[in-house]
């Protein structure tokens, strides 16, 4: 019988998943739920439930504010939470904006994506050593961002084998087979990187190498940016939603980023200062912040809607759901049942990926069997993306320990080795503008400002 506790229960963006992906297994098991917000963990219960009764499935819920509470005999461990909620998340946007950075997303690099390690990271470490004091030998999963910073951290800090898992790679592969016009069952590749920057350095369809395909279609795709510089006031807008850069990229290293320019653009923050990229505002114009911010709270007031709704869920609720799907239950039943199912995942690097840095977490294939999950071993990264990926390391290894330390001198050089900032004045009065706003979810920097 499975144990699964789910910490981070209100998300908007993940439990409906994740909880749709439990209840099609169509077995039994025990899900506890946890969140720290009452509210939160009264809609995320009600709504399993009702969840549940939909499908007629054997699954017992039992629910806690305290995780330690329920994750004693846990046999899965699962971390989707996001410290501060939407409106913490909505300054790691805004603020920078007063120092002319622009970000899409703000929840894994650049100055917000900073930020939301410093205050995520001491509590997923805290986290970590309650798994490995009450459930030591569960399979730990994290959802959480930014993804790198937080499972760096914590096999940093802990003995806690925790794994990084993101729909991010598998939704762009289905994304290529797509643009190809191929099945996807007959479309393999091979991809590694960082979470939210992993590239897809080998591309086929039954065997044959299709790499040469892609490169007619970025030239294809980026065509009608050819003639135009930066500056241009002139783009449709379908163009620029078409991940251009990503394409641009493409056919620069001969291998593909995923998961698409919302994402892949704050890696490369020098290339947009102010924000500008064909005469929008990165932020602002395209891939509106805010929008994202209620985007994300929409979902939660309809995830409490369905909760509170008088009667059973609509027939098609299933079908129509939003949110992440997971990977978590299939590696687990992979592993239990033998099946050498492969999956994308986030982990420490141990030879996979040659020309990274040892112990660094890097996403990238990885077996699960019977013998557990094994990361399959990959050729060496192109050495211009090797290089990128090492300098966005080296802010990671940074920013984990301005984290774990409470130090706001390596704040500030995580910052400037970020490359959003223009300067280590600005690096430096962004650092205490953001430990000001957020002081009461950073208790390691207190009286260090």
């Amino acid at each position: 019988m499975e144990k699964v506790v789910l910490i981070g229960a209100g998300s908007a963006l993940f439990t409906k998943g994740l909880v749709a992906d439990l209840i099609s297994r169509g077995e039994g098991c025990e899900l506890a739920l946890v969140d720290i917000a009452p509210d939160g963990l009264e809609v995320a219960e009600r709504l399993v439930h009702k969840m549940i009764k939909a499908k007629q499935t054997p699954v017992r819920v039992t629910a806690s504010l305290d995780r330690r509470d329920l994750l004693k005999d846990a046999t899965m461990v699962i971390c989707t939470i996001a410290v501060g909620g939407a409106r913490t998340s909505e300054q790691d946007g805004v603020i920078p904006r007063k120092y002319g950075i622009y970000q899409t997303i703000a929840d894994s690099v650049m100055p917000g994506g900073t930020m939301r390690a410093l205050r995520t990271i001491p509590q997923m470490v805290a986290m970590a050593e309650d798994v490995c004091d009450l459930a030591p030998s569960a399979m730990f999963f994290n959802y959480a961002n930014p993804m790198i910073p937080i499972c760096r951290a914590v096999r940093k800090a802990t003995d806690a084998q925790i794994v990084g898992l993101c729909t991010g790679v598998d939704s762009t592969a289905k994304g290529l087979a797509k643009t190809l016009s191929v099945a996807f069952d007959s479309f393999q590749y091979a991809a590694a990187g960082i979470n939210h920057l992993t590239w897809f350095t080998d591309c086929r369809v039954s065997g044959e190498d299709v790499m040469p395909r892609l490169r007619r279609i970025a030239a294809e795709k980026l065509a009608p940016l050819a003639a135009l510089d930066q500056g241009a006031l002139e783009v449709d807008r379908d163009v620029l939603e078409g991940s251009p850069f990503s394409w641009r990229l493409f056919e620069l290293f001969g291998a593909y980023p995923a998961p698409g320019d919302r994402h892949v653009i704050e890696f490369f923050p020098q290339l947009f200062r102010d924000g500008r990229y064909y005469g929008k505002t990165l932020g602002v114009d395209l891939y509106n912040f805010e929008s994202w911010i209620v985007f994300c709270q929409e979902m939660a007031d309809q995830m409490k809607r369905d909760a509170f709704s008088d009667g059973p869920l609509p027939e098609d609720y299933f079908e129509r759901i939003g949110g992440e799907r997971s990977m978590a239950f299939g590696i687990m039943d992979s592993i239990h049942r033998g099946l050498r199912q492969v999956y994308s995942v986030n982990v420490p690097n141990r030879g996979q990926v040659p020309n990274l840095p040892d112990e660094s977490v890097v996403e990238c294939p990885a077996i699960a069997d019977g013998s557990g999950l094994r990361p399959v071993l990959l050729d060496p990264l192109p050495s211009g993306i090797a290089g990128i990926l090492a300098a966005r390391l080296a802010w990671v290894e940074t920013t984990v320990e301005a984290a774990l330390e409470g130090s706001r001198d390596k704040f500030v050089q995580a910052l400037l080795l970020d490359g959003a900032v223009d300067s280590l004045a600005t690096a430096t009065a962004l650092a205490d503008d953001f430990l000001v706003a957020q002081a009461d979810l950073l208790p390691q920097f207190q009286g260090r400002v």
